[in-house]
């Protein structure tokens, strides 16, 4: 475990200018793949960090996808549901409370009373929007806003769509990514439908002004355009190389932005790949995650002790995943910003739980959600904010 140096829950970001922010996650790749000399992603591990911060020991909080995404909006810890990303849209049936902010019981979706980050937000008189690759795509599975299975029925985005004569582009939308959705103070309000909106059709006119800019945006790409699927439905080649291509097209749309002007960019990934992935004669897949963690990261009350072992049923036969610890690996992270100095390298440890503290701290929230109040914790600082 790496340790976190402590920092006040006060920190000043950026002397208080930043206004405006833009987080891309993309999809299952360790530190060393990413950035490495080999690298599929150019734009992102060359270009960009040479514009902006490398944070070389960032970590997600867990395995696989869904339970980083939680962490990064709500500071939540995993539950058995959402380390397995939820094939069932269940919702979360709590049964007590524990430190920190912490619900403790089973399920997927929260309960009104657990807030997320765009709940603070919104009682603070700040705007926020989620931007969601294909969502919508293919009606019958979800709809293009607030797009989510019904209640306690299977997850029919589990998987992507190829295009068809019915659905021509296909949809490779994936609820898990989202991670929205997996909160009723969210899917019950009157404001989910016009917040949680398809990303192709809206994001570049929003940028148009700062007016129809919101302050807080997530946006998550498909899962070709965010690395997650290689090859991808619709031919393209996925991976590293289609999340670069994302980047490319919509990095530079960003930053010609003027609420970019105030603005910070945040790409990271929710996980890392498996250290090991093997297969065997009956066809099974074997998957086995390190998950290191850094920052005193907790593992939360929901989870048993490890190794975790979980099987799926996977294209006729089985995909078996051996979780050896409860943390996410090293991804790595790059941010962007007029208030960071090009080609500067964080060598600080940053976790989502940090991500989720550095965001409340950039606008000035009143609490710190679930982890992201644990003590110790550190906020981005002066190593990264470095333009005054």
């Amino acid at each position: 475990m790496i340790a976190c140096s402590d920092s006040s829950s006060t920190t000043k970001i950026a002397n208080g200018q930043i206004k405006h922010v833009f987080v891309i996650t993309l999809e299952n790749e360790n530190y060393s793949t990413t950035f490495g000399a080999n690298t599929k992603s150019p734009y992102l591990a060359q270009t960009l960090v040479s514009q902006g911060a490398l944070l070389n020991q960032y970590y997600g909080t867990g395995h696989v996808s869904l339970d980083n995404y939680i962490a990064m909006v709500s500071g939540q810890a995993g539950t058995p549901q959402t380390i397995s990303d939820c094939s069932t849209y269940a919702d979360f049936k709590q049964t007590g409370s524990a430190d920190y902010g912490q619900v403790v019981g089973q399920g997927c979706v929260y309960p009104a009373s657990v807030l997320t980050i765009a709940d603070q937000l919104k009682a603070a008189n700040f705007t926020w929007k989620g931007y969601m690759g294909d969502m919508g795509n293919d009606p019958s599975r979800e709809s293009a806003t607030c797009g989510h299975p019904t209640l306690n029925a299977a997850d029919l985005t589990e998987a992507a769509e190829a295009p068809s004569a019915s659905v021509p582009a296909g949809d490779q939308y994936a609820t898990r990514h989202n991670p929205f959705m997996y909160f009723h103070s969210v899917i019950d309000s009157s404001d989910c439908p016009a917040n949680v909106v398809n990303l192709d059709s809206n994001l570049q006119n929003d940028l148009a002004s700062v007016s129809t800019t919101a302050n807080f945006n997530f946006i998550t790409p498909s899962l070709c355009d965010d690395g997650h699927d290689a090859p991808c439905v619709d031919g393209r080649p996925g991976g590293l190389v289609s999340a670069d291509a994302f980047l490319k097209k919509w990095i530079p749309i960003i930053q010609a932005s003027p609420a970019y002007k105030d603005g910070l960019i945040i790409i990271n990934f929710d996980e890392s790949a498996a250290a090991s992935v093997s297969v065997d004669s009956n066809g099974d897949i074997n998957a086995v995650y390190s998950g290191t963690t850094c920052c005193n990261q907790s593992e939360g009350p929901n989870l048993g002790a490890y190794p975790l072992k979980e099987t799926f049923p996977y294209k006729g036969a089985s995909y078996n995943l051996t979780y050896t610890s409860y943390g996410g690996d090293n991804t790595g992270a790059v941010l962007l910003s007029p208030f960071i100095k090009p080609g500067t390298v964080s060598d600080a440890p940053y976790n989502h739980y940090s991500l989720l503290r550095t965001e409340e701290d950039i606008f000035g929230l009143k609490d710190h959600l679930g982890y992201a109040g644990e003590p110790g914790l550190q906020s981005m600082g002066a190593d990264v904010f470095n333009v005054k």
